[in-house]
C-alpha cells in the first residue's frame, strides 16, 4: 500500500463562502480515481469530527514529497 492524499474542500456551515482544503493522508492500495470513489466514508468521519464544516468536493492525489507538512 502507498500513501495517498485525500484533498477535501470544506466550507463553514454558517459561512458557505469560507472554504479551505483539508488533506487527509492514509495508505491506500488503489489509484487516485479509486480513492475518490471510496472516499465518502472517510469524509463522513472527518465531518462527524468537525460539524461546523461541510464537504463540497474532494479529490485524491499522490503526496508531493516537497510539500511542507
Amino acid at each position: 500500500m502507498n500513501p495517498i492524499d485525500l484533498v477535501v474542500t470544506v466550507c463553514a456551515v454558517l459561512s458557505p463562502a469560507t472554504c479551505e482544503e483539508q488533506h487527509l493522508v492514509f495508505n491506500y492500495a488503489g489509484s487516485p480515481r479509486q480513492c475518490a470513489m471510496a472516499a465518502p466514508p472517510y469524509i463522513a468521519q472527518w465531518i462527524g469530527d468537525h460539524p461546523k464544516w461541510q464537504a463540497v468536493r474532494w479529490r485524491c492525489e499522490y503526496p508531493h514529497p516537497n510539500d511542507k507538512a
